[in-house]
């Protein structure tokens, strides 16, 4: 029986050293090292912008525009805001004040000038050398007119006004 007890208690003393071994000998191994991450041009795209087209007061369509802007991996992942807010913004902007639409068909844009307007804009917001390039993914000129044809019909829309309330009748 003594030397049941005996076995019994070399193999607790054996489980007990062998796991306080490997757990020291993995806490001691120095971790793998990471792969440094590849650094390049980083691709993201901007939600799609709509800006209306007002001219003589009234809405006479919508540009449409879906954008992609590239710039350093390393450096996106550094900043602290998102520059996709600021590249929707010198967008918007730009095709705002400088969109033309004549007769209701969009006119030639100068699309070179005009991404590189957003560039210089955006990176001053940034304070640095932040976008690389801004490309076009998509621009649409959509008439006011063709969205009410795609409808169903071509008269606006008119809001039924409020039935004045009953008088009480006592």
């Amino acid at each position: 029986m003594v030397k049941f007890i005996i076995i019994g208690v070399w193999v607790c003393l054996v489980a007990l050293g062998s796991s306080y071994g490997v757990a020291y000998w993995t806490a001691g191994v120095a971790h793998a090292k990471q792969d440094e991450y590849m650094a390049g041009l980083e691709y993201r795209r901007v939600p799609p912008i709509t800006v209306p087209m007002i001219i003589d007061g009234t809405v006479k369509g919508y540009v449409i525009a879906k954008l992609v802007f590239t710039a350093d991996a390393t450096t996106l992942r550094k900043l602290p805001l998102d520059p996709v807010i600021f590249v929707t913004d010198a967008a918007f902007n730009e095709i705002y004040v400088n969109g033309k639409v004549e007769s209701g068909k969009m006119s030639r844009y100068n699309l070179p000038e005009m991404l590189q307007r957003i560039k210089v804009s955006v990176n001053k917001y940034m304070n640095g050398d932040i976008i690389q390039d801004v490309l076009v993914d998509a621009v649409n000129y959509i008439d006011k007119t063709d969205m009410r044809a795609a409808r169903g019909d071509n008269t606006p829309v008119k809001t039924s006004e409020p039935k004045p309330a009953a008088k009480a009748a006592h």
